[in-house]
């Protein structure tokens, strides 16, 4: 164990990691040396920040948690702090189940963990970022809002989140302005719903407009959009997009589901007919545009035939990129309460594979139409012989990457490439550098 180092551990999303940061920026302020998902925690403190989505999630955080308790009996760390997601929404059951833990903060009141600590340097005056960036310095997360107005009955979040909460655009913007200050070139809008922003505190959806002030922000090279809702989407943002080229040609927008029937009983307070339409009216806006969607299976009541409906949904979208996962009943949630969770497990996880397998054969498809093609690429890191790239239709971690042979030249992570693709995988395309 080493004094005066906190390792910080985070689960789950980006919005998390953005949690994180904020506190590990305050905690260097105050003179700690701060480590962000250390292999071998060895703090003074140790703090996880937990994510509470799903159970597989869930399952995750608790088993870390109870890693770190072994690893706090050994000695190899010493206090032990969670926070975040799952201790928001079940305190008093972590707090009684795992007592090892020295203390427990939810996903609001984290900061109160810094301020108990005491100041080991004499520093004045504040820095200009007021997070401490994990990523690789060329991107960032940006959380424009936090919590859900939307009750779709099978999630949690608004459970753990709260009401919709906007930022003031004024103060995103400025959060923008220092990040590239610091070096920052590509922006990853985040929100639980981003096409809500600014009902709260503007009355009207103001996603449209932050993003057009944020495009004119001198050195923002990238915006990519993350978690749009498709009932009463804000179509002006789609000309925005169209606008600036440094927005993105992607939208990560979750879909769930196609069948009327399920689209009912999951509250999502649209139907099939709508969200085609919606689809047709995004290409047609944003042509070349790459759209993300995330897609269930198992919802309690879902037949065959809506399961059908969906994969044959899937073949006439041909998402570029898709992520599904089985129902997860959780507990609070209107359809824990209403619905009988009446889908074998044993079909959900055949469902769920037949669905991956259709996207999969797609996102061959799609990608080995790019062979030939000439894009603009970013280099976030090196593997092995390859530098591993990302284009504007790719974000972070979660999208398929293009790799450049390291034997080609001398490439800086961080900078931009003008690259032509001379061969694609399923999930990945391989490139060689022109400029």
């Amino acid at each position: 164990m080493k004094k005066n180092r906190i390792d910080i551990i985070t689960m789950g999303c980006s919005k998390n990691l953005v949690d994180s940061e904020a506190l590990m920026r305050m905690l260097t302020k105050k003179g700690y040396d701060v480590f962000h998902d250390s292999e071998h925690p060895e703090g003074e403190f140790t703090v996880i920040n937990t994510c509470g989505f799903i159970g597989d999630a869930k399952e995750e955080s608790i088993n870390a948690i109870l890693e770190l308790v072994e690893a706090k009996k050994s000695g190899q760390i010493g206090k032990l702090i969670v926070m975040g997601c799952l201790s928001e929404r079940y305190l008093a059951d972590l707090e009684q189940a795992i007592p090892e833990v020295d203390r427990y903060f939810g996903k609001f009141n984290f900061k109160a963990f810094a301020e108990s600590l005491p100041d080991l340097t004499t520093e004045t005056g504040e820095k200009p970022v007021t997070r401490l960036i994990t990523t690789p310095k060329h991107y960032a997360y940006v959380k424009i809002s936090e919590g859900c107005d939307r009750r779709c009955a099978y999630c949690a979040i608004p459970l753990i989140t709260g009401k919709h909460k906007s930022r003031s655009m004024e103060e995103i913007l400025d959060e923008v302005s220092t990040l590239v200050s610091a070096g920052v070139k590509e922006i990853n809008v985040i929100a639980q719903e981003l096409t809500y922003y600014g009902i709260d505190l503007y009355k009207e959806r103001k996603i449209a407009e932050l993003i057009d002030r944020m495009a004119q922000i001198k050195g923002v090279r990238w915006i990519r959009l993350h978690y749009a809702y498709p009932n009463q989407f804000p179509m002006e943002l789609l000309g925005v997009m169209a606008k600036h080229k440094n927005v993105c040609k992607y939208l990560d927008i979750a879909l769930q589901h196609i069948s009327n029937r399920m689209l009912e009983r999951m509250n999502r307070n649209t139907t099939k007919e709508e969200t085609e339409e919606l689809i047709r009216r995004i290409r047609l806006a944003v042509p070349g545009i790459h759209l993300r969607t995330t897609l269930m299976v198992g919802f309690p009541g879902e037949t065959e035939e809506d399961f059908r409906e969906l994969v044959e949904f899937t073949k006439w979208a041909r998402f570029e990129r898709m992520g599904a996962f089985a129902y997860s009943e959780e507990e609070g949630t209107y359809s824990a309460e209403n619905y009988k969770d009446d889908v074998p497990d044993d079909v959900k996880q055949a469902r769920l594979s037949k669905l991956m397998r259709v996207q999969q054969n797609i996102s061959a498809e799609i990608e080995a139409e790019k062979i030939g093609q000439e894009m603009v690429v970013v280099i976030d890191r090196r593997e092995g012989d390859y530098y591993i790239a990302r284009s504007e239709y790719s974000s972070p971690e979660v999208d398929p990457e293009v790799l450049i042979p390291v034997s080609e030249r001398t490439l800086r992570k961080g900078c931009f490439y003008n690259v032509r693709i001379t061969s694609a995988e399923e999930f990945d395309l391989y490139a060689t550098v022109l400029n």
